[in-house]
């Protein structure tokens, strides 16, 4: 039996955990957490337990705790992934292996300036233009210079997760109209200046072109036989289309041959023009890889964890396009 602790992941790694659990040999027995009690996750796990609400070292030592009093094998993080990987010595001396890549890696993707600046050398890759500013003059400025080549601007914070800080910044807005609209990611340029006043300098800030077109989500895991890249090419609506692009396959094994990550990840990449632009480079399961894995036939988190434990195991890949989706089912959490 192996014993595999997910901790505090989204609603949508109820099916990565499933997957997780068709192994060939093993018995795989999850263990969950959470600092939502009712999160759903629980109903496909075999263990589960509330998260105290911690942070820093005192989380981390909650981590190393838990870990040792449920003897886990090995640990699939999410919150909390960079220092978790910081510290992955700690807990591979308490006997568990860490499904994560090396701090130095996934600290540096972590700062997406960082990451721009240093993919932007590499022949065959598309990288936007940006500027970081600090305070809100900063910013006017930076807004002001590239609404001279681009038609609407976006912002995020560097160090961010999952987009929580994208905003697609607006000149006009009728406020009425917007009454009848689910709000969205749209700021008003004047809205986000006064925001921003507030602070007399602020971490730092990427200003960007909004890239218009579809976005194309690429899940990957690299193995001994090969790498796996599973290319989705998503919309506004549920339904994503999987269809493998040659130049986007090759903007990917660039990337993967220059960083080197050994366990699930997700690259992203916006479209203008018909030109991929590289978005950013989450370093762990996507939300979405459940369908990536359904379309083509490869289970992805069970590969992964066999590959933690130092096991092969041998993989095909249907790469027929397909366009896939999903529905949600009810779950009776108590």
């Amino acid at each position: 039996m192996v014993r595999v602790w997910f901790n505090h992941w989204f609603s949508t790694s109820y099916r990565l955990i499933e997957l997780m659990k068709e192994d060939r040999e093993e018995q795989i027995y999850v263990i969950g957490s959470n600092q939502q009690a009712d999160s759903v996750i629980q109903k496909v796990c075999d263990e589960w337990y509330e998260e105290p609400a911690l942070d820093g070292e005192a989380y981390l030592e909650y981590c190393l705790d838990f870990c040792k009093v449920h003897k886990v094998d090995v640990f699939v993080p999410r919150a909390k992934m960079v220092d978790i990987s910081k510290n992955r010595k700690r807990f591979e001396q308490n006997g568990t292996k860490i499904m994560v890549d090396d701090y130095s890696v996934i600290h540096f993707l972590s700062d997406k300036a960082a990451t721009y600046d240093y993919f932007r050398k590499c022949e065959g890759l598309h990288i936007p233009d940006y500027v970081i500013v600090n305070t809100a003059g900063q910013f006017a400025e930076a807004y002001a210079g590239l609404r001279e080549n681009y038609s609407q601007i976006c912002i995020k914070f560097v160090r961010d997760e999952g987009g929580m800080s994208f905003r697609k910044v607006t000149e006009k807005v009728d406020r009425f109209r917007r009454l009848r609209m689910y709000p969205g990611t749209d700021i008003a340029y004047e809205t986000l200046l006064d925001i921003l006043k507030e602070k007399e300098r602020f971490d730092d800030l990427m200003v960007m072109p909004y890239l218009p077109d579809h976005e194309i989500s690429v899940d990957c895991l690299d193995t001994e036989k090969g790498l796996i890249a599973i290319p989705r090419n998503k919309g506004t609506a549920r339904h994503e289309r999987v269809e493998y692009p040659v130049e986007i396959l090759e903007m990917v094994q660039i990337i993967m041959d220059k960083i080197k990550l050994q366990y699930p990840c997700n690259i992203q990449f916006k479209i203008q023009d018909g030109v991929p632009y590289l978005l950013e480079i989450n370093t762990r399961m996507s939300g979405g890889l459940q369908m990536s894995c359904l379309a083509a036939d490869v289970n992805i988190p069970n590969i992964a964890l066999n590959k933690v434990l130092g096991k092969q195991v041998d993989w095909t890949m249907d790469k027929t396009e397909k366009t896939v989706s999903y529905i949600e089912l009810p779950r009776i959490i108590r």
